[in-house]
């Protein structure tokens, strides 16, 4: 997991349009594809991903960022989310959680 996420950090911070985005100045399925990871990663690895994003501000950043945008938002509130569990790509490990 540090190796991808600095990575990404690594991006956010070489971006010439600024750090809100990976590529340009305007959202892309680039930063909706981080975002969608983050939210796996903090559901598959709760304590290892919490501990991982807090050394990583500008990916921290631009998932909160994505989370905010108006019909991203209405999105996730809705019953059409397809929620995570225990048979899909993102499940719980617990055991590899620490």
């Amino acid at each position: 997991m540090p190796k991808f996420l600095d990575w990404f950090e690594r991006i956010l911070a070489a971006n010439p349009a600024g750090a809100d985005h990976l590529v340009g100045s305007s959202i892309t399925y680039a930063d909706l594809s981080l975002f969608q990871l983050i939210e796996g990663l903090r559901f598959a690895f709760p304590l290892a991903s919490e501990r991982e994003l807090a050394q990583l501000p500008r990916v921290t950043a631009l998932h909160k960022a994505v989370a905010k945008r108006p019909r991203l938002k209405i999105y996730l509130a809705s019953e059409r989310r397809v929620p995570f569990k225990e048979t899909g790509i993102f499940r719980r490990y617990l055991d590899l959680d620490g």
